[in-house]
């Protein structure tokens, strides 16, 4: 009994941990399949993209894309500035955190915009890079 109680315990304090989210800060990095730079290179991706923080060593953190593929990447590369990215073909930001507000503008499936706030109600506020701000439906993002 002990022996579970532990046990669910340690699943509960794993469960309570919040997610940790980096992005790239440089124009552009190179992910690895292992953390050295002698390591099979197997993408590189362009400044602003999201991923899950999975493992932090010196030098090399691993990482979780919005797949769930796994990669090592430089850490000197990343940033603890968030930014998420649309997962559909277009997602819509809105002027004010409602569906029947009026449109600011439209993002295709992948384009990165900063995160300036959680509402905690399901969207996000975001700001594209040409700077126009709004919100969209955490549902329709990855990274945050």
């Amino acid at each position: 009994m002990k022996r579970l109680l532990a046990l669910l315990l340690i699943c509960a304090a794993n469960a309570a941990q919040a997610v940790d989210y980096v992005s790239v800060a440089e124009p552009v990095a190179i992910l690895y399949d292992a953390p050295s730079l002698k390591a099979k290179k197997l993408f590189v991706v362009n400044r602003y993209m999201p991923f899950e923080q999975v493992v932090t060593l010196e030098n090399w953190t691993k990482v979780r894309d919005h797949s769930g593929g796994m990669y090592w990447v430089e850490k000197k590369a990343l940033s603890n500035k968030k930014y998420v990215f649309a997962l559909n073909p277009l997602v819509d930001v809105y002027a004010t955190p409602d569906t029947s507000a009026t449109h600011v503008f439209q993002v295709k499936q992948q384009v990165a915009l900063e995160v300036l706030e959680s509402t905690g109600t399901g969207w996000i506020k975001v700001r594209h890079m040409d700077g126009d701000v709004g919100y969209v439906r955490s549902t329709d993002v990855w990274g945050q």
